[in-house]
């Protein structure tokens, strides 16, 4: 999927202020796709004005700024969710502001037409971008990606299931 412009205001006010949760319903999405993790099993991302959600089977991860919801991520988690193995980790990096837009620029690159992917880029820098893509084959889960160009730090995740 190419990148989806975005015509709301960027949500997220910082890196430290995601929040991640494993049981929370829904939330309203900018943009969704489905996407195929293999073995007959599908994730859906959802893109959130506070950021992401990925569905796949039982689990319901959200990586976002919400009300009651507090940051800063977690570096891992590791659990079971009703038999699926789930493990979570996550990084904030900071870079110099031209190696922060290229690197941002390459991810835009690199998820454009990609099936299983999704980029939403918020009004008022090309570089407030969140993108999402499935990782399919032994290990399938996804990554995602947070940028602040207010801070010229990304977000990293990487999330790998275990199937039952």
């Amino acid at each position: 999927m190419s990148a989806v412009a975005l015509a709301v205001p960027y949500l997220d006010t910082g890196a430290e202020q995601l929040a991640f949760a494993l049981d929370l319903p829904a939330q309203p999405a900018l943009a969704v796709t489905e996407a195929d993790l293999g073995r007959g099993r599908t994730a859906e991302l959802r893109l959130l004005g506070a950021s992401h959600q990925v569905f796949a089977g039982p689990v319901r991860e959200t990586v976002a700024c919400l009300p009651g919801c507090h940051g800063p991520l977690p570096a891992t988690v590791r659990s079971d969710v009703q038999g699926w193995g789930y493990t979570f980790s996550s990084e904030i990096r900071q870079y110099p502001p031209a190696e922060f837009s290229r690197r941002v620029a390459r991810l835009r690159a690199d998820l454009a037409g990609r099936p299983g992917a999704l980029c939403g880029v918020f009004p008022g820098s090309p570089d407030a971008v969140t993108g999402m893509c499935v990782t399919a084959g032994a290990a399938p889960g996804w990554r995602t990606w947070h940028a602040y160009p207010q801070e010229h730090r990304i977000v990293s995740t990487r999330t790998c299931l275990e199937l039952p």
